[in-house]
């Protein structure tokens, strides 16, 4: 027997624009989008609020916070994916790609087995059903880390792996072209002293030098081999998008610069940013703005990067500023970032997508000093994900 749910008297933010009506969902799937005040089936009162394709998450590592919650400490990697879980879809997420680290710059030894242990427990709960959003793995690769390539072939028996990143953060270029940016994070979360900061750094370029070219292409070839969709991190010139792009990357992550995501659109790139970026007014790190590039039409994808609430939050904002309009905004972080990975059965509230779903109250704010022309916050009120109540 079929299932049918009826949620009625939302907003709802299609494709297009925003209406007022109510969507059948049947089976998991969206069955009916109906703009008609009135509904012949029993039905959920969503009270007028916004209905919102639930939101698709390509990059976040919040759940590094969670498996080391303070410095020194390790918690159990099963109950922080759950935690994390939680969290992400509590922010209207409802696929969620987690980012596993592979590469230390740090040579820390045990890279490999923690990253691991985290992938494992990624793929344990999801298939086991105990998350509430349905769960990949993003494996952020540091190509100049000597092992990189033999870490990145350790993972693929973990499966759930669709998309990988290729990244170098060697200070002097890309994501720390400013030295002393990287020096005051370096030194500001405890790692190095003042003392030791530029040998460290001159340490780092010599192994750079030596691994980043090969370790870049040989993981492109076997992500290619894989069938796993590969993004660039951090390009800042015309030559790192060229390069990324002849490897076949399809999605450029954080280009520091204009020029970089101009030829990451050129190229045929989409174009991701930190929603925190958009929150904050600008990069942590000094490097082109989001919003820049969003007037620039720049902008693809909204990450939540390491704040899971930022997404949603961001387009709320964008919205507020007279930015862009909403359901413009839900683009950035539901259908576009479902279309960049190949998961076109989500992302739009839709006659036969996913019944993907949040529902949001915008809470107006007072003008304040921050945000003069006063803010909107999303609060989350439900997430489905296939027609279930999540969340």
């Amino acid at each position: 027997m079929s299932r049918e749910t009826v949620l009625s008297n939302a907003r709802l933010v299609l494709d297009d624009r925003i209406v007022t009506g109510s969507v059948l969902i049947r089976d998991g799937r969206i069955a009916d989008v109906s703009t008609s005040p009135t509904v012949s089936a029993p039905a959920d009162d969503l009270e007028g609020d916004y209905l919102l394709p639930g939101l698709v998450e390509l990059h976040t590592d919040h759940l590094e916070s969670h498996i080391q919650p303070r410095p020194g400490t390790h918690w159990d990697a099963v109950p922080a994916v759950l935690a994390h879980d939680a969290q992400a879809s509590g922010a209207g997420m409802t696929t969620v790609f987690d980012a596993v680290r592979i590469g230390s710059m740090e040579g820390r030894t045990d890279a490999t087995a923690i990253a691991r242990e985290i992938a494992e427990a990624i793929g344990y709960a999801a298939d086991a059903g105990m998350t509430r959003a349905e769960h990949y793995i993003h494996v952020r690769c540091e190509v100049s880390a000597p092992k990189s390539p033999d870490e990145f072939a350790a993972l693929e028996t973990v499966g759930h792996i669709r998309l990988a990143s290729l990244m170098d953060h060697t200070p002097g270029q890309r994501q720390y072209a400013d030295v002393e940016a990287f020096r005051t994070y370096m030194v500001g979360k405890g790692k190095l002293s003042n003392e030791t900061f530029l040998p460290y750094i001159e340490e780092l370029k010599k192994v750079a030098a030596v691994h980043s070219v090969p370790n870049r292409a040989a993981i492109a070839q076997r992500a290619k081999e894989l069938g796993i969709a590969l993004a660039a991190h951090d390009d800042a010139t015309v030559e790192h998008v060229d390069e990324s792009a002849d490897f076949g990357v399809l999605i450029s992550e954080f280009p520091t610069t204009r020029i970089a995501a101009a030829e990451a659109r050129k190229r045929g790139q989409l174009i991701v940013m930190g929603a925190p970026n958009i929150m904050r007014g600008g990069s942590q790190s000094g490097n082109v703005a989001a919003s820049e590039l969003l007037e620039l039409g720049l902008l693809d994808i909204l990450s939540s990067d390491y704040v899971p609430a930022s997404p949603l939050q961001a387009i709320f904002l964008l919205e507020a500023e007279g930015v862009l309009p909403l359901h413009q905004g839900a683009k950035l972080v539901a259908s576009n970032p479902a279309k960049a990975v190949g998961l076109d059965d989500r992302g739009v509230i839709e006659t036969g997508r996913r019944a993907d779903f949040v529902r949001v109250r915008a809470h107006d704010m007072a003008p304040s000093e921050k945000r003069p022309g006063g803010h909107r916050v999303p609060v989350v009120r439900g997430v489905w994900r296939e027609g279930a109540r999540v969340s």
